[in-house]
């Protein structure tokens, strides 16, 4: 037979002891203010909680509303459709686990460095987002007419910097981000630029056998080998599509999104320069 340690008495009988002594002493009016001294008591304490918790819900909804209101019209419509498509792209296998809720909330928190406020309304938006009802294509299709090309370059960065967190990414989301490129009109070449960069970089991390090289050909969308010319043109045209003033509108965490891609970039061209000026 098990051995099993025995708990600490409760003080379920206290009570009953507590009646007897009160109809003792004092008898049946002792005992009645005593049960209602004990209900009133238990009433108090739970009207206290509830109070407790609407000043809490009433202290975070006042503190999202006046985030909310410092922010421009783009930057709040540019951060509700991002987390209702990652929302979604979740929901994508019919359902939606802590693991995928604590990855999106991580996301906010350690890569774009939201504070507290910042917090509160993303946790209110992905609570509305996992209720909405809109589909992802339209969401997408939405996206695409508010927002110009270089806004919907920063929103497919982020999306598989998200699917990046789970190792392995999972292939169906993978696909899924190609989709979405297209729906979002991002040309292949551009698409692929960013999915090859995560690609080498979690390769990188998996292994010492890949190559700085190889990854800064990925994040200027090269094939190795290629030569100066198109090393060149390459970068111009990323400089130009990743500037962080194109995207300054969409508020300070997404312009850090642009400057650490241009310093990316900057690197990688900054190695193939003096690479072929040895030549």
């Amino acid at each position: 037979m098990e051995y099993r340690q025995h708990n600490q008495p409760g003080c379920g009988g206290c009570l009953l002891l507590l009646a007897l002594l009160a109809l003792v002493t004092g008898g049946a009016p002792a005992l009645l203010n005593l049960l209602g001294f004990l209900f009133y008591s238990g009433l108090a304490g739970l009207l206290l909680l509830i109070g407790a918790f609407w000043a809490f819900s009433y202290y975070i909804q006042r503190r999202v509303s006046t985030y909310e209101a410092s922010q421009t019209e783009s930057h709040n419509r540019f951060v509700f459709l991002l987390v209702n498509i990652l929302v979604k792209i979740a929901q994508a296998d019919g359902h939606f686990t802590r693991a995928e809720l604590n990855a999106i909330l991580n996301f906010f928190q350690l890569h774009l460095r939201y504070n507290q406020d910042q917090m509160y309304w993303v946790k209110q938006l992905v609570k509305e987002a996992r209720n909405n009802p809109t589909e992802l294509r339209s969401l997408l299709e939405e996206f695409r007419t508010s927002f110009a090309y270089e806004p919907r370059l920063i929103l497919l960065e982020l999306i598989y910097q998200i699917i990046y967190t789970k190792q392995p990414p999972p292939e169906n989301e993978l696909r899924l981000a190609r989709e979405i490129a297209q729906l979002l009109e991002i040309s292949t070449y551009d698409q692929r630029t960013i999915e090859a960069k995560y690609m080498y970089r979690q390769r990188q991390e998996a292994t010492s056998a890949a190559s700085l090289e190889e990854q800064y050909y990925a994040v200027l969308g090269l094939e190795q080998g290629a030569d100066f010319a198109e090393i060149k043109k390459a970068y111009r045209k990323l400089s130009m599509q990743y500037h962080p003033d194109k995207v300054g509108h969409l508020g300070e965490e997404f312009k850090k999104v642009a400057e650490e891609k241009m310093k990316e970039i900057n690197v990688a061209y900054g190695y193939f320069e003096k690479k072929f000026a040895g030549r």
